[in-house]
């Protein structure tokens, strides 16, 4: 019993440290007015074509997120990245998800295990695989989930997390990427340009 408990508590300490993010991954991300870095890169989509950030970009702005599949902290904002995700896209606003984790670090982050996330949970945005991490690498991406929004001028104008907690939905007090989202699309400043980003670190190649 006892070991289990000191497994137990391990496991717990290290959700926590995951769930506070660190200061210093913000700070080495993009910078608010920074352009898409790695804009025309190819990544394989769960639908086999082979598609850029480019080709996702919308009249009204563009939401990329770092995600996977097994990370608990995703999985807590599942519903909500799939309620934003296909309700923004018909506001004109291009959305794609981007995996960079190594399938070898968690075999459910693989593209057979993508597909099947993205037909269950009803994904109407691509899905794609960042095979080398250098997609992630280069927006200096560190956590799942992780929201990058920008502009019709492709400008990054919001860093960080969808809302402020991501195991309780109904206790949302403060919606940051829909604050952000609906700000952009009015034309307004956005409030919260950027948050710290909570959840698991990306298993880099």
């Amino acid at each position: 019993m006892r070991l289990k408990s000191v497994t137990f508590l391990l496991c717990a300490l290290s959700l926590t440290v995951l769930a506070s993010g660190s200061k210093k991954d913000n700070d080495q991300a993009l910078k608010l007015g920074d352009t898409i870095p790695k804009i025309d890169v190819e990544m394989k989509n769960v639908d086999g074509r082979m598609l850029s950030i480019r080709d996702v970009i919308g009249e009204n702005g563009t939401l990329i997120i770092f995600s996977c599949n097994h990370c608990p902290f995703v999985k807590a904002w599942q519903e909500r990245i799939v309620k934003i995700g296909n309700k923004y896209r018909k506001k004109g606003i291009g959305v794609i998800l981007i995996n960079s984790n190594d399938p070898d670090e968690y075999a459910v982050d693989d593209l057979e295990h993508m597909k099947k996330l993205a037909k269950r949970e009803g994904y109407k945005f691509p899905y794609v695989v960042d095979e080398t991490s250098n997609i992630a690498r280069a927006f200096n991406a560190n956590r799942t989930p992780e929201v990058f929004l920008f502009d019709e001028e492709n400008k990054l104008v919001y860093h960080g997390a969808i809302d402020d907690n991501p195991h309780k939905p109904k206790k949302v007090e403060e919606h940051y990427l829909i604050n952000a989202l609906d700000a952009l699309l009015a034309g307004e400043e956005i409030e919260k340009q950027k948050t710290r980003s909570v959840g698991c670190s990306i298993k880099f190649r």
